[in-house]
């Protein structure tokens, strides 16, 4: 498996740069898979590919479990680890209880699997974890700290600051769960660009490796993931589709999920705790005890369980041991494969459940969809036994199913954030909880209720949507609530909750209709905009009221100056003086995309038509829109109130603040140790001790042992400052000596470089001393001045340092540096210049160009003189023949140029940048 991890990293790397173009001021984002059970970290920034992050034990994923003990806060596997000890410390598998009341049936099945942990309601009417006496956390709570977490390993591991994220929720999660995982983002200090369905993180992953294959012709995949609390199945369809984003129309590779089954119980936990159950009997059966009152107990067997299963799903049988598991008595068990299929034999059936719903729910057209694994629990033999069954094929293995979700959403993050461009992949959801409007209507004498269907199963989603009231002419109220859920099967409606989701007072309507009367004006309705966005939380945007006014063509002048009016009251009003808008723009829409519906409330339900099919507006029509106010009342799990949420942050920056003093006081502790026995060792080598005084030698020594002594007394108990001062009294004393050493012991290098320098700017000046115009007129490159100049550059670097060396060798080690590195780098590098100006005047000295003269038939010598000032020359052309006999017998190119190469460096006189 791990090799097949390592393939898979290897092949991200490598492709997903060919899916992405980024800016170099892009903000990292990260990619948050947040399970039951572990969670993941996927990150892209500017230079690095899209990559798993790597906790601190440089591991790909982190147990999602946070614990507290003795006012010491840890994650993943160190709070693990302390929940073997202290079960009731350790907080995991929160995924169950988040968004929920206290009477859900999952808080209530939590609280009977794990006893140890004492739950309460809290004021909201959630379960709440009381700790101690003086504190409690709630789920959002405490899953804002493992998203933290999560948030710091990245900006750790890539030394970033990180704000923006996607965070993987399952898709079965209602509106009420969905918006308390958002409160846990925010109150991590994350702003979530989407909360994504895990399988279409899954199925993105899968898409952009194969995006050759979308065309117009449709393909299916059927994305199986069995983690460890849940179980979901999801059809998916891909295929190009056009569409107008950009003010054009293009054609792009799009994936939309058409079927969705899921069992919120049925995962590989559900497996662990049966296996642990059977373990518990072997004990009683050999009279072991009443294991099930010690909660350690509970957990050694629980982690046993968890690993047996592991081991069973390529071993057709494994040992479960425990050493002390209970009044200091060792348990052995042996565990086979089929007694574990018999413990978990009802389960089986209802893994191809969850995979014929799903492919119900798309209508059958997923007939022959690839079957593709996802989650840690599909790897038993059994459940893929019953896949197979199920859909009558092998599954396939082609994705990495831990990280599958991870990377999805890493690359939907890219997607969505700033800096980022991403290869287009159109990525369409579905609605797995209808939701419908209800209302009443006096008819007849009777209020009738009314009910109308607002986005019905397998919808996709980001859709906006429109419902229009149009026999209301007083204030009315309506609720939104889940719609029939008969696709939903019975065990599994008993865990989505209240169907009451909101209810909306309306307020003004009949001002507002009396605001717009008269024979030219006809009532359009209230209209109310729905948005179901793409984290699948509805949101109502705005309600209005709209009238279509017909004018005259002379009222129609008026109108354009009063619009002219109104236009530049806006630019000086303020946003409080807007004024009515007297015509709307169509917006333009993605030419295949899912269109806006327009629900009409006394008849049926009409789509938005296309933008390219909008009908043109009536000649002299103006539509007239007046905003309606509204009071918007959740009727199931309440937000997060403004001081509940403020409440709560604090708790969790108080936490931060004394995880950060504890950490900077260990890091003190681990410094002045460090430095102690760092001291201690040099202090006592002869290399060391001959570069102080015995008198420093014995002050360094007798600090030291007081200080190792101190620490392991009581100094583990002082705080952060009195470390840091002991550190800094240490560091006073010793670095002289340090210093000294390491003056010694880099000199003879710099001496030797220096002297090897010297040697070869000696060989540069014999060899130069030849190319001056007294020398040799021809080959006049160097002037007398730059010569001497550089000789009496080299004979003063020489003499210097012969004398600094004799100096320094008169002196003890422990004396004060005369010679030091530096002074000798200050020397090389005032001589390497003087070496380096002649070397470029070498390169761009051309020799003297003879011109023969048409005129008079004779040969006259022009000579160009080079700027040695400069790297690069211009040369003045004259006009000659393309091929001109001159007196030595050398041909000139048409250029005029001696074909003659320019002078080289002899042998052994290299360029100075290698002496």
């Amino acid at each position: 498996m791990a090799t097949n991890f390592n393939l898979y990293g290897v092949l991200c790397a490598v492709l997903f740069p060919l899916f992405l173009i980024q800016r170099t001021d892009a903000a990292a984002v990260i990619s948050i898979d947040f399970g039951s059970e572990w969670m993941k970290v996927g990150i892209v920034s500017p230079g690095v590919p899209m990559e798993i992050v790597l906790n601190k034990e440089s591991k790909r994923k982190t147990p999602a479990v946070v614990a507290f003990r003795d006012g010491v806060r840890t994650f993943g596997e160190d709070a693990v680890t302390v929940g073997v000890r202290f079960p009731k410390n350790s907080y995991k598998y929160l995924l169950d209880l988040l968004g929920k009341p206290y009477d859900h049936p999952m808080v209530q099945a939590y609280r009977q699997r794990y006893p140890y942990y004492e739950l309460v309601e809290s004021e909201r009417g959630t379960p709440e974890f009381v700790h101690d006496d003086k504190t409690r956390f709630t789920p959002e709570e405490l899953i804002a700290q493992l998203l933290a977490k999560a948030k710091e390993f990245a900006e750790v591991s890539h030394g970033q600051q990180i704000s923006e994220c996607v965070i993987t929720v399952p898709g079965y999660f209602n509106q009420a769960e969905r918006r308390s995982m958002k409160e846990a983002a925010a109150l991590a200090g994350l702003n979530v660009l989407q909360l994504i369905n895990d399988y279409t993180g899954i199925a993105i992953n899968y898409g952009i490796f194969r995006r050759k294959e979308i065309n117009e012709t449709a393909w299916y995949a059927l994305f199986f993931d069995m983690g460890a609390a849940s179980t979901k199945a999801a059809l998916v369809e891909y295929k190009t589709v056009k569409i107008k984003d950009k003010g054009y129309v293009e054609t792009v590779p799009q994936l939309q999920v058409i079927g969705v089954g899921f069992d919120r119980t049925l995962g590989g936990h559900e497996m662990t705790l049966r296996l642990r159950e059977h373990l518990i009997k072997a004990w009683e059966a050999n009279g072991g005890g009443d294991v099930r009152a010690s909660p350690r107990s509970m957990e050694k067997l629980l982690r046993e369980a968890e690993r047996v299963k592991v081991v069973l799903s390529a071993n057709s049988e494994h040992y479960a041991q425990i050493e002390s598991l209970l009044d200091d008595k060792d348990f052995k068990q042996l565990v086979t494969r089929s007694q574990f299929e018999e413990l978990c034999s009802d389960l089986w059936g209802r893994v191809s459940g969850v995979v014929q719903r799903a492919i119900s729910a798309g209508g059958g057209a997923g007939a022959g969809a690839r079957l593709v694994l996802a989650g840690g629990a599909a790897r038993a033999p059994a459940v893929r036994d019953a896949l197979q069954a199920a859909v009558g094929h092998e599954p396939a293995r082609s994705i990495n199913a831990d990280e599958a979700a991870t990377m999805g959403a890493v690359y939907r993050a890219a997607s969505l954030a700033t800096g980022y461009k991403v290869a287009a992949l159109n990525v369409r959801d579905a609605v797995l909880l209808p939701i419908q409007v209800t209302f009443t209507r006096h008819v007849d004498g009777n209020d009738k209720l009314i009910k109308r269907t607002l986005f019905g199963p397998m919808n996709p989603y980001p859709q906006k949507k429109v419902i229009t009231f149009n026999k209301h002419t007083n204030d009315f109220t309506f609720n939104v609530n889940y719609a029939e859920l008969d696709h939903i099967p019975s065990n599994e409606l008993v865990y989505i909750g209240s169907p009451n989701l909101t209810h909306v007072v309306l307020t003004g309507v009949s001002a507002a209709l009396a605001k717009h009367t008269g024979d030219n004006v006809e009532h359009k309705g209230i209209k109310a905009h729905f948005n179901m966005d793409d984290s699948g939380i509805l949101n109502l945007v705005n309600v209005e009221f709209v009238a279509e006014k017909t004018v005259t063509e002379e009222e129609d002048k008026d109108s354009t100056l009063s619009k002219i009016g109104s236009t530049i009251s806006k630019l000086f009003g303020s946003d409080s003086e807007t004024p009515e808008k007297v015509e709307e723009k169509p917006e333009e829409k993605p030419v295949e995309a899912e269109k806006n519906d327009t629900v009409k409330a006394n008849e049926t339900i009409t789509e938005k038509q296309n933008a390219t099919e909008t009908e043109k507006p009536k000649p002299k029509i103006v539509v007239l829109k007046e905003p309606i106010k509204t009071e918007e009342d959740i009727l199931n799990l309440k937000p997060l109130t403004p001081e509940q949420f403020k409440t709560a942050k604090s708790k969790i920056n108080e936490l931060n603040a004394i995880d950060k003093k504890r950490v900077e006081r260990e890091t003190a502790l681990n410094n002045l140790e460090a430095f102690v026995v760092d001291a201690q060792m040099k202090i006592d080598m002869p290399e060391y001790a001959e570069c102080g005084t015995p008198e420093q030698i014995e002050e360094i020594k007798k600090i030291c042992s007081e200080t190792s002594e101190w620490l392991y007394e009581d100094g583990y108990e002082a705080e952060t400052e009195l470390f840091e001062e002991k550190l800094a009294l240490l560091k006073e004393k010793t670095n002289p000596i340090w210093y000294k050493h390491w003056e010694h012991r880099e000199r003879p290098d710099a001496v030797a470089a220096i002297r090897n320098m010297l040697n070869s700017s000696q060989e540069f000046l014999k060899m130069a001393k030849n190319f001056t115009k007294e020398s040799n007129s021809e080959r006049d490159v160097f002037t007398e001045v730059e010569i001497e100049v550089l000789e009496k550059k080299i004979i003063e670097t020489e003499t210097w340092v012969n004398k600094s060396i004799a100096e320094q060798e008169a002196l003890k080690k422990n004396e004060d540096i005369k010679l030091t590195v530096e002074s000798i780098r200050e020397k090389m590098s005032n001589l390497d210049r003087e070496v380096k100006y002649l070397l470029n005047k070498m390169k761009i000295w051309r020799p003297k160009k003879p011109v023969k003269k048409e005129s008079d038939n004779k040969t006259e010598e022009t000579v160009v003189e080079p700027e040695s000032e400069k790297l690069e020359t211009q040369e003045e052309t004259p006009e000659v023949e393309t091929e001109t006999k001159v007196d030595d017998g050398k041909k000139e190119d048409s250029s005029g140029a001696d074909t003659e190469p320019p002078l080289q460096i002899g042998e052994g006189q290299d360029e100075h940048s290698e002496l």
